[in-house]
């Protein structure tokens, strides 16, 4: 580390640094961030690019009395370095260390906890209400990407916070990709709005001379932003964001940290909500990232002089599984469509947007359209599936009642990283989703542990199965399979002795975990049969009948445990009058920090010693 990132602790160091140490400074933070990414995994691309944007921030604004709410957070590395965080700043992403995100818990400068996007305006703008009410001085900044721009939330937001009576900042922060490259009309807006900035460059500076006037200069300056907005309409033909009642700045080079530091300056100065939008370039200061920004949005350990991933971070993926599978089918039915909301590279869809470009929509990152959009799709014959994160699929809970499930219609959910992800942290493990698709009526879940089981379970779901199909499936590579094992393809299989006394239900990739847990106990003298459900709503009856023939069953879930499979699984068991056993059902019961997926499920007691360990303190033979 070297002398100007050792002299910074808080942001209110960079007050003492000259305009060109600051400069160097951001070629030293980038580094730095190169150098902890390339060992720890994690967001790169989007972090690079916001670089000069954060330490202009902090330069001006006096956090963490001014707020700063940045967006999803794939953009807050600086931030962290900057506000205290700097020598924990290789922990960052590990088990005890710091979280890959914004996190009220863990530091006063984080503002709002933020994983999911484009929830920075509405958050920001009840924050600047609050401070209102309060009387508390202080300006509150709201940073958001352009992809998070294809979100309807920030519409929402952007629409209520243009009546603030008060100084209120959204930057926008244009780098032309959310994960995959943007998509819809907001990309096509913006990218007109950067071919013609020219006569905005005298513009701040015409302002902030107008509101040093006294008296005459603020009503002064009015009169010319209404000429102003009169321009820019002959110009742009849009005034979009003035028409939600912000006043509109740029676009300003977001690495120009000069003109940055003075449009900030002059932003603070107005009593009214306004917007900056700011240019930058993902992956900006490394040549890899730069040249393929989406490939290092968010990576694994890599090479910092190759750019290549590490020999542990390759392997066949179930996403990828997945999406060969999709094209497969659909290179024989003409109905298949495939839907992505921003995640046509994670989801596996890559191939299938080139082989069927018109059966392919990209929605941007906007959930709710996408289930709903399916709904209309499936309302008319298609044969929609739609493959996005678990944790994403949350926001579309509704849709999926209102305008899948109440319409009778067939969608297929692809629900990719369900159960635990690992360093992403609690705003990104996939825990919630069995649970709620359990509530909804007339829906079948299937939830693979092998790959072939995942081929299989799409068929099945494509084909054989009416109405809402889910097929949840884990991050990653498949977990080892035990010799012998074949599912029966009738939703659950049985594995080991048939007559042993105590039996471990589960489902998904912690069969694997059982397998193991079951060697274990046998070196203990406990005999256990595992009880493999593969389709998990609704429950196998042969499944639960297999259940009641044993003294004690021991249901493990990587999932949510309230309103979970096992709750139901244990229910249905209880209500055959013949069970005279006892079950005991072991799930989540809160939100899980950022940590590997094998240090979450060893301390959510998930894994084959926790198993072990619950089986031989519950059970007494």
């Amino acid at each position: 580390m070297s002398n100007l990132l050792d002299r910074i602790q808080f942001p209110a160091d960079l007050k003492d640094l000259t305009v060109k140490e600051l400069q160097e400074l951001c070629t030293e933070i980038r580094s730095y961030i190169i150098r902890t990414v390339s060992h720890n995994g994690g967001h790169l691309a989007s972090n690079l690019g916001s670089v000069e944007l954060t330490v202009a921030l902090h330069r001006v604004f006096g956090s963490p009395d001014d707020q700063i709410v940045w967006d999803v957070g794939h953009q807050a590395y600086t931030h962290k370095i900057l506000t205290g965080r700097k020598d924990q700043f290789p922990t960052i992403r590990m088990q005890g260390g710091l979280s890959g995100f914004p996190n009220r818990q863990e530091s006063k400068w984080d503002a709002f906890t933020a994983g999911h996007s484009s929830t920075s305006i509405s958050a920001a703008f009840g924050i600047a209400e609050a401070r209102a009410l309060q009387g508390k001085p202080g300006h509150v900044i709201a940073v958001i990407g352009d992809g998070a721009l294809t979100g309807g939330l920030a519409y929402e937001g952007l629409n209520n916070a243009g009546r603030f009576g008060k100084n209120f900042i959204v930057i926008l922060n244009d780098n032309k990709m959310s994960i995959s490259r943007n998509v819809g009309a907001m990309a096509r807006y913006l990218a007109h709005m950067r071919t013609k900035p020219g006569y905005l460059k005298v513009k701040s500076h015409v302002e902030a001379v107008m509101n040093r006037i006294p008296v005459i200069g603020p009503p002064l300056w009015k009169t010319l932003h209404g000429l102003k907005a009169v321009l820019r309409s002959l110009l742009y033909n849009s005034t979009l964001f003035e028409d939600m009642g912000f006043y509109y700045y740029g676009p300003y080079d977001g690495h120009d940290l000069p003109q940055l530091i003075e449009v900030l300056e002059n932003a603070k100065t107005i009593d009214h909500p306004l917007l900056l939008h700011v240019v930058t370039e993902k992956g900006k200061g490394y040549s890899f990232a730069e040249k393929n920004p989406g490939a290092f949005h968010g990576v694994s350990q890599f090479n910092v002089q190759t750019g290549e991933a590490a020999s542990n971070a390759v392997g066949e993926k179930y996403s990828n599984v997945f999406g060969k599978a999709l094209c497969t089918l659909a290179e024989e039915d003409s109905r298949i469509c495939a839907i992505t909301a921003a995640m046509k590279t994670g989801t596996g869809l890559e191939t299938f947007s080139q082989r069927f470009p018109k059966r392919f929509f990209d929605t941007g990152i906007a959930e709710e359209h996408a289930v709903t959009f399916a709904g209309g799709l499936a309302s008319q014959g298609m044969l929609p599936v739609f493959a996005v994160y678990s944790t994403f699929l949350q926001r579309g809970y509704d849709q999926i009642i209102h305008d899948v499930a109440i319409q009778r219609v067939k969608v297929v959910f692809a629900v990719d990283r369900a159960g635990i992800v690992g360093e992403d942290g609690e705003t990104h493990q996939g825990i919630f989703d069995a649970a709620f698709f359990n509530t909804i009526p007339n829906v079948t879940v299937y939830s693979p542990c092998y790959f072939d089981e995942l081929i299989t379970d799409l068929h099945q779901a494509l084909y054989e199965t009416p109405g809402i199909v889910a097929v949840r499936y884990p991050r990653g590579t498949e977990p080892f399979r035990p010799v012998g094992f074949l599912h029966n393809g009738n939703g659950f299989s049985r594995y080991g002795a048939a007559d042993a006394p105590c039996a471990i239900v589960t489902y998904g990739r912690l069969f694997a975990q059982a397998c193991s847990a079951r060697q274990k106990l046998q070196q203990m003298g406990i005999e256990t049969e595992i009880i493999k459900l593969e389709r998990i709503k609704p429950l196998p009856e042969e499944a639960l009948q297999a259940a009641a023939e044993k003294q004690a069953v021991f249901f493990f879930e990587e999932g949510v445990q309230q309103g979970g499979i096992g709750e139901h699984f244990e229910s249905a068991l209880y209500e055959k009058k013949t069970y005279r056993g006892i079950c005991r059902v072991h799930g989540i019961h809160d939100f899980v920090s950022h940590a590997t997926v094998n240090q979450c499920l060893h301390a959510l007691g998930l894994d084959a010693d926790g198993m072990v360990r619950t089986i031989a303190t519950e059970w007494k033979i």
